[in-house]
């Protein structure tokens, strides 16, 4: 089991997250209904509340007090909903491309050349050394 909590777990009951959230629970409850904030529900159909929804009822009395209606903080919310989606499957094809890559016969090496330019190398090759021995001596300041 993880160290951390999942911020997506749905832990809280709704007077805890209100309590959270610094609202009347009345307010989470109107706010589920306009769908600005929607908790998960339980087989009894209580509200389930997770800390990114506490976050988001953070973030919507915010916005409130700097005079967005709750239609602009729907859309808002909408918005970042689903940019983290979206960064959510980037990762996810980003580590299944690099699964790929990976696990793919032939793949690519590559080396730093001489110049420091980058050089192909074909899998199971190396890099040349370099043998030559360079000698240094400061000058020598009066």
């Amino acid at each position: 089991m993880d160290d951390q909590m999942n911020a997506e777990a749905p832990v809280f009951a709704i007077a805890i997250a209100a309590e959270l959230a610094g609202m009347h629970p009345q307010t989470l409850r109107q706010y589920d209904r306009l769908g600005l904030v929607s908790p998960t529900r339980t087989a009894g159909q209580s509200r389930r509340y997770s800390m990114r929804n506490v976050l988001q009822l953070r973030e919507v009395a915010r916005l409130g007090t700097e005079g967005v209606s709750l239609e602009g903080i729907r859309r808002i919310l909408g918005l970042e909903n689903q940019v983290a989606e979206l960064e959510a499957r980037v990762r996810e094809l980003e580590t299944a491309l690099a699964d790929e890559l990976l696990n793919r016969p032939g793949r690519r090496v590559f080396a730093a050349g001489e110049s420091g330019d980058v050089v192909s190398l074909r899998a199971g090759t190396r890099t040349q050394r370099n043998t030559q021995v360079v000698v240094w001596r400061p000058i020598a300041r009066d």
